[in-house]
């Protein structure tokens, strides 16, 4: 399990390289996009089986 740990640790400092603070700004706004955009369509279709379920039940209860 030590040797794990060590293995790890040196493979975070000599194989692992962060993005530049362009690339990171570009994939947090790439991703801030895709999330609004995932959250209006989930409003969208809660909205029409909202409107869905309404609509059946005001046809059986009338």
């Amino acid at each position: 399990m030590i040797t794990y740990i060590k293995e790890s640790i040196d493979e975070l400092r000599n194989n692992v390289t962060l993005p530049t603070r362009a690339e990171s700004s570009n994939l947090m706004v790439i991703v801030a996009v895709f999330s609004i955009i995932f959250a209006l369509a989930t409003w969208g279709v809660d909205s029409l089986f909202s409107e869905l379920i309404q609509l059946y039940f005001n046809n059986i209860i009338n």
